[in-house]
Parts: structure tokens; sequence; C-alpha cells
């Protein structure tokens, strides 16, 4: 699943929660499910960070 693919079942997990006739029990599985995709967001984030390059004063590439 991509990133932005990722982002948007969050987004519809977050609609989903926002459900009135939700049970509390489904409410719990779905937030740990949402929480769970969440930090594999942040963890693919983190790891593109790491990989973006910048020029720095010499004119070398080097990481950010």
């Amino acid at each position: 699943m991509t990133l932005e693919e990722k982002f948007a079942k969050l987004d519809d997990t977050v609609k989903k929660m926002e459900q009135e006739d939700i049970t509390l029990e489904e409410s719990f599985r779905i937030y740990k499910e949402g929480m769970e995709l969440l930090k594999e967001c942040n963890e693919e984030i983190d790891r593109v960070e790491k990989q973006v390059l910048v020029i720095n004063a010499k004119g070398e590439l080097e990481e950010f």
C-alpha cells in the first residue's frame, strides 16, 4: 500500500470513528487498526526523510 493509500485509509478510519451508531468494541478495534497504520506511515516518512539528499556549501550531496 502506498503512503497516499495509507493516508486515505486513515481518513476513512476517522470517519468510521465519528459515526454515532458505532459500538464501543468496534470503535476500539478501529482505533487500534488506525494507530497501527499511523505507526507504519510515520516509519515510512522517517525512512524517506533519511534518504533525502541536499547539496551542501561545497556543492556535494549529503543526506538531509
